[in-house]
């Protein structure tokens, strides 16, 4: 079990942030690094918060990640090597077989026959 825990907080405007906490004893200061394609994000940030006994982690999407597809960003401690989150974009082709656009497209299509039922049945009257 690790020691260090982090936790999304959110994705705005290009940038993931998250909490980061050590629940050890010493002073230890964490090195965190973010891969994506085998390649390291440039320009993590990772902020102290001392009064809070925390950080906070500040990753910043590059443009060039953003493709169709899938594309998933590894955080990890780059001393152990171990996962501590993920996070992955979704984009272009890949989310027309998303359950929730075969959702929206059922409810589209059910309105349109709702309304084609309606129109039939005044026509009938």
């Amino acid at each position: 079990m690790s020691e260090l825990t982090l936790t999304k907080t959110r994705l705005f405007e290009g940038v993931w942030e998250g909490v980061l906490t050590y629940e050890g004893t010493g002073n230890y200061q964490p090195q965190i690094e973010v891969m994506h394609l085998q390649r390291p994000v440039p320009d993590v940030e990772v902020v102290e918060k001392p009064d809070d006994g925390l950080w906070v982690v500040r990753v910043p999407v590059p443009a060039a990640a953003i493709a169709d597809g899938v594309q998933t960003f590894v955080i990890r401690d780059a001393r152990s090597g171990e996962v501590l989150d993920s996070f992955a974009l979704l984009s272009g082709d890949v989310l027309s077989y998303d359950i929730r656009s075969e959702i929206s497209l059922l409810r589209e299509e059910l309105d349109l026959l709702k309304r084609a039922f309606r129109r039939h049945c005044l026509e009938t009257i």
